[in-house]
């Protein structure tokens, strides 16, 4: 195999844009500016979001609005007090709470080697 880097879609196709040969044929020309517009839709960032991270994100809201303010929760008393996680694993429990965490709703406090979270202030 060779070392060389591939050529993205975007760039051959706009190599054959400047060809007088695909500029005298229009049909080439749409075909090209079509394929071009179906990269773009594709590269965009107004993603729309999977059922599953929609649920995600209805969970994430009812465990902001079961933690009470200024309390410590494990991810193990989440489950326990918060309907909507009670028949969820620890391990999911715990992937939407670090979010709550990276988006900054919720901090993490660690004592004695153990990991708390409460409301973000």
């Amino acid at each position: 195999m060779s070392n060389t880097k591939r050529t993205p879609k975007r760039e051959h196709f706009n190599t054959l844009l400047t060809l007088s040969e695909v500029k005298a044929n229009p049909a080439l020309v749409e075909f090209i500016n079509h394929e071009l517009e179906l990269l773009d839709k594709k590269n965009s960032a107004e993603k729309r979001m999977t059922p599953t991270q929609m649920a995600n994100e209805g969970i994430k809201g009812e465990i902001l609005d079961g933690m009470e303010a200024n309390r410590l929760y494990t991810i193990t008393e989440i489950i326990k007090e918060i309907p909507a996680c009670a028949e969820m694993t620890n391990q999911r429990v715990s992937a939407l709470v670090r979010q709550l965490k990276d988006e900054g709703k919720v901090e993490r406090i660690e004592e004695k080697r153990k990991a708390y979270f409460r409301l973000a202030h």
